[in-house]
């Protein structure tokens, strides 16, 4: 991969004063690596975002400010990342987050002129105004949910309301604040902020997910396109992502297309992570959640994703043994869950 293809380190020389002396690792929660909640796009987005899987649908909803972006996203991981390392370290952790303006915008690699203090403010208003609508289905039963991404944000300048940001604090909505005291993250590389284009961010994040601990991870260029997020049509994201694949300037991954079956495949450059996070099983084949999905009862208001999440629970309830094969190991926990075989369905 060249650094060519990457944002310059406008911050070499930075101390490790982020988060904490000892840990200054990215952290995301996987289900916003799983779903595009955020836009990828520079201009104001306002439509509401419709996504629909049988009978289950996600919304996501902007303010009249617009749909957070994923460069918003950075100040969640920002806080995500010190919540971990406060973790880590034995310290209190709760869902309000005070953080240092100058400290996240250097996290983050960005510049610390005025328009990027500013910048942060309309993150922040970005982040607190979009809010995540869906459902649970169990039989005749329809319950609806509504989260915003954060609950609310506070800004402190210096010298008035013109003066320069000094401080932020963040309350993380109860959603994803819940995914990290259950260890559902990851980490990031460190040049994920350097990486130039939103959709190329977005397309590390979901071979970040998927890939795990696998050497590859295979997906239709159709489903990839979902979960992306693209607003543009199949035939125009496949047109960009094959130029994106031609340059492979991912880190971590490096990619590979089949133009004739249209299947995307990722394998792992280097898994430098797996010494910076705890271990946490995962399904790696994506086929396995086509026959979880066979396994669970269509009344019940659990999909596939939802019941690995409830295996990895099970698993760290029995302390957390070693697994030969995590893919039978999940269709396993399945079957168990719903008392179902591959033939009752």
């Amino acid at each position: 991969m060249s650094e060519d293809n990457l944002i310059e380190d406008k911050h070499p020389t930075r101390s490790l004063f982020v988060c904490d002396a000892h840990d200054a690792f990215l952290k995301d929660i996987m289900p916003q690596l799983e779903h595009p909640f955020y836009s990828l796009s520079k201009k104001p987005e306002t439509k509401i975002r419709k996504y629909r899987y049988g009978d289950k649908w996600v919304d996501i909803i902007p303010s009249v400010k617009g749909m957070a972006t994923i460069y918003d996203k950075d100040i969640l991981i920002y806080a995500i990342s010190q919540i971990v390392s406060g973790m880590e370290s034995g310290k209190p952790v709760s869902r309000r987050v005070e953080m240092c303006a100058h400290d996240i915008l250097v996290f983050t690699n960005r510049g610390t002129s005025g328009k990027d203090y500013s910048s942060l403010c309309d993150a922040i208003d970005r982040l607190a105004g979009t809010r995540i609508s869906t459902n649970i289905v169990a039989g005749d039963t329809e319950e609806y949910l509504n989260f915003g991404l954060i609950e609310q944000g506070r800004i402190v300048r210096k010298g008035g309301p013109d003066g320069r940001l000094q401080s932020m604090e963040i309350v993380l909505s109860e959603w994803v604040f819940d995914a990290v005291m259950k260890k559902s993250v990851l980490t990031l590389n460190r040049d994920y902020f350097r990486i130039r284009k939103p959709i190329e961010r977005r397309i590390y994040e979901i071979a970040r997910k998927h890939c795990g601990r696998q050497p590859s991870w295979e997906i239709g260029i159709d489903k990839l396109h979902k979960k992306v997020g693209a607003l543009s049509t199949l035939r125009l994201f496949k047109s960009r992502f094959k130029k994106i694949v031609e340059k492979n300037q991912l880190p971590d991954y490096y990619m590979a297309f089949d133009n004739q079956t249209n299947k995307v495949s990722f394998f792992i450059r280097d898994s430098w992570w797996e010494d910076k996070e705890s271990y946490i099983p995962s399904v790696k084949n994506s086929k396995t959640y086509g026959i979880a999905k066979a396994l669970i009862p269509k009344s019940s208001s659990l999909d596939a994703f939802a019941v690995e999440v409830e295996w990895v629970k099970d698993w760290r309830a029995k302390g957390e043994p070693e697994i030969e094969n995590e893919d039978l190991s999940y269709i396993n926990f399945v079957s168990e869950y719903f008392g179902v075989d591959e033939y009752d369905n």
